[in-house]
């Protein structure tokens, strides 16, 4: 009898408060170094968007902005800062959802989140700064990919991920925002279950559940660990990018 599947998760401790211009690679292995965990191939490195898009300079003082009419009135409409409100719709495409605290949107890269992504949590002067997502978080991952693989020769995979709430759940759960070297998206239709019935429309977002699973271990508070490696999964021979998880709009029946 075949033994059951089975992988394995570690938080890399010890990693710095992330500025602009970190080399974020240099940071990783480092760390993961000091701590005993040797980066393999086939390996999946997920990391918190936040680190990320503070090595990337995505810090952006309230006070530098200034908050057009538009974005004044929804301001008043919700009761946010203006000028946060004004970094929330340059970041998106449309607004979903607005009332009284909550404001909604289509964010610029295509899925639907709270305030855009952008956070004023676990940053400096948090009451007076704002932390945007990464620009192209698939673009991120790739590049963090390539600098393991030049750094170490080992071929492994990079999520990049950030904490979404659900319109009909309570809670926020991990979900990937860039992928590099591993599936988004497992197709199942045409497999079958256990009982020979084929699968007609089963998609699993394979990249969120890896982003979830390592949130267990990374938190959102104080625990201060921002990046986990996760070892065993089968990674199959498909690529995929967070983009692919985005569901087009004419198959969106809530939009």
């Amino acid at each position: 009898m075949a033994s059951a599947p089975t992988f394995a998760a570690w938080a890399i401790p010890a990693i710095p408060l992330i500025k602009a211009g970190d080399d974020l690679v240099d940071i990783l292995v480092s760390r993961a170094e000091s701590a005993g965990l040797q980066l393999s191939d086939g390996d999946v490195l997920v990391i918190a968007s936040k680190i990320v898009a503070k090595a990337e300079g995505r810090y952006v003082a309230l006070d530098s902005v200034c908050p057009s009419p538009d974005a004044g009135a929804l301001a008043a409409e919700t009761g946010k800062d203006p000028r946060l409100v004004e970094l929330i719709l340059s970041e998106s495409q449309r607004v979903s959802r607005k009332r009284k605290g909550v404001l909604v949107t289509e964010h610029r890269l295509g899925f639907v989140s709270a305030n855009a992504g952008i956070d004023q949590s676990n940053i400096e002067d948090g009451a007076e700064a704002a932390l945007l997502l990464p620009l192209d978080p698939d673009g991120s991952a790739d590049r963090i990919r390539a600098g393991l693989r030049q750094r170490l020769g080992v071929d492994l995979a990079v999520v990049i991920s950030d904490t979404h709430g659900r319109a009909f759940r309570v809670g926020n759960v991990g979900v990937a925002i860039g992928v590099s070297g591993l599936p988004s998206v497992q197709d199942l239709r045409g497999s079958r279950d256990l009982y020979g019935r084929v699968f007609e429309v089963t998609q699993v977002a394979y990249a969120d559940l890896v982003a979830s699973a390592a949130h267990l271990l990374c938190g959102e508070a104080d625990e201060g660990l921002p990046a986990v490696l996760i070892r065993g999964l089968d990674l199959h021979s498909e690529q995929g990018r967070a983009t692919d998880m985005i569901r087009a709009a004419k198959h969106d029946l809530y939009r």
